[in-house]
């Protein structure tokens, strides 16, 4: 805990952000760090609650409850209330390799679980957090900790993701030799091409760990697909181990009419390709481009945010979000009660930008695409949208049912499809013939980790399926600590 009263002196207060119009002429962090007494005032908030729920990690509703990767919050902030600024790095290591991560793009479920949140607004967890890591990196704390010595044991991860920087950081740890495969031309996966750099800097920040990965000993081979061009079977036998943490990269699609114009892309396609411009020295983003453009943005979720945000950085002429589900409640409804995470809504840093810029909220709720209409050079130029309702069908399940007499036309020369993932490509699985689960995934028994293949273990998304950054950072270190028990007959890893 922090002060004992501290919970009823101090507001909850957050550093401010950039101003909205400024921070989209650049693809600069948007984020700023408060000063060390303000901060101190917010880690006093972190009340004496007896059975703190911040750090349980837990699924409730489906939804995460509390930290996944059980970070132990009342302790660091009690150290940042007293100023103890290294103590608090050492306590925030142990749970996690990664907090400049986590600090910046997890949506702190830790925040939704807080005590204080029952009656006042909870701590800022997430703040404290990448302000603790960001000090330790300025202070020079933050050191290559290579394992004093080897196993002699050599482990393949596959996939340079969260969950699987993670299984490779704790795998070095215990002594392996570990070798990182990734497919694209710079490691990082999610890290690098799925996120923004004004929400997480690619050259500052994530280069910065994976430097420090390679100085403890990690190795990244990239532009290397394994199962296309370095054979599954070569894996398997110059390895002593496996661990698949390949992601959910099967994009769901949006099977309508004029699907196939020009102008109509996935999210992730829009994503990658502007980070890589931008990693590239570009500062009016890449080749598939919003400048000039009308928008419409199909899916609600992060990324959907992310697209959002990026679009205002090309210089977007006008843009709509779609959303299928309505707009969540300003407050916690009843239904929705503590600690679940509270589905409440919400203006992320896209739609603050896209308001400042337009004067209102792009999301449309209850809404859905139903065509895409050509230009005469088979470029998309509108998209039909219908408004619909939930109702329950014969077999009791939910089904999105369209209004008559909503359908509209909105201008469209960009269309962006982020309505999430199917699950993990098949092509390696099926190379490596493990065995998988009825939605595509890996099967691998949470909390073990290890495929129907003894050797291989998989982790993160391509496991349980589309989820939290930080719930992959959970299951990458998971899988390391399993993996290192097969390997050696014990482990000492959390």
């Amino acid at each position: 805990m922090g002060k004992p009263t501290g919970f009823t002196e101090y507001l909850r207060e957050l550093p401010l952000d950039r101003p909205a119009l400024k921070r989209i002429e650049d693809w600069n962090e948007f984020h700023l760090h408060m000063e060390d007494a303000a901060l101190q005032n917010q880690a006093a908030r972190c009340m004496d609650c007896g059975v703190p729920f911040c750090h349980t990690g837990t699924l409730i509703s489906g939804m995460a409850a509390g930290c996944p990767i059980n970070n132990l919050i009342p302790e660091w902030n009690d150290l940042i209330y007293r100023g103890l600024w290294k103590e608090a790095l050492e306590r925030l290591h142990k749970t996690n390799n990664f907090p400049e991560f986590t600090g910046r793009v997890c949506p702190a479920p830790c925040e939704g679980s807080c005590v204080l949140g029952i009656h006042s607004p909870p701590v800022t967890i997430k703040n404290i957090e990448c302000t603790i890591i960001d000090r330790g990196w300025e202070k020079g704390w933050v050191v290559p900790e290579p394992p004093a010595r080897r196993t002699g044991k050599k482990v393949a991860v596959v996939g340079s993701g969260p969950a699987g920087l993670s299984a490779a950081a704790q795998l070095n740890k215990a002594g392996h030799t570990v070798t990182v495969y990734e497919r694209a031309d710079r490691p990082g996966g999610l890290l690098m091409y799925g996120i923004p750099n004004m929400k997480l800097d690619k050259k500052e920040i994530v280069m910065r760990r994976l430097s420090l990965l390679e100085k403890e000993g990690v190795q990244f081979i990239c532009a290397t697909e394994v199962g296309r061009n370095l054979p599954a079977e070569k894996l398997m036998s110059d390895f002593d181990a496996v661990v698949l943490c390949t992601g959910a990269t099967k994009p769901r699609d949006l099977p309508i009419e004029g699907r196939a114009l020009k102008g109509v892309h996935f999210a992730m396609e829009f994503l990658t390709e502007n980070t890589r411009a931008v990693l590239n020295g570009s500062k009016a983003g890449g080749p598939i481009n919003a400048a000039g453009k009308d928008v419409v943005v199909i899916g609600g979720g992060d990324t959907g945010t992310d697209c959002v945000g990026t679009a205002m950085r090309h210089g977007c002429k006008n843009l709509v979000q779609v959303e299928i589900l309505p707009k969540p409640p300003a407050d916690r409804a009843s239904d929705n009660p503590w600690p679940e995470w509270p589905k409440v809504y919400r203006l992320d840093y896209g739609q603050e930008e896209a308001k400042a810029r337009f004067g209102n909220d792009p999301r449309v709720y209850l809404t859905t695409a139903k065509k895409f209409v050509s230009d005469e050079t088979g470029n998309v130029k509108a998209v039909h949208l219908v408004t619909i309702k939930w109702e329950k069908n014969e077999k009791g399940q939910f089904v999105a049912v369209e209004l008559p007499e909503t359908e509209r036309v909105v201008p469209a020369q960009l269309v962006l499809l982020a309505m999430g993932f199917l699950g993990p490509e098949q092509p390696l699985l099926e190379s490596l013939k493990v065995d998988r689960d009825p939605r595509s995934n890996v099967k691998a028994e949470h909390g073990k980790y290890q495929t129907t293949i003894p050797k291989v273990f998989a982790a993160g998304d391509c496991r349980r399926g589309q989820s939290l950054v930080v719930w992959a950072f959970n299951e990458g270190r998971g899988a390391a600590r399993e993996c290192d028990r097969w390997l050696m007959g014990a482990t000492d890893l959390p």
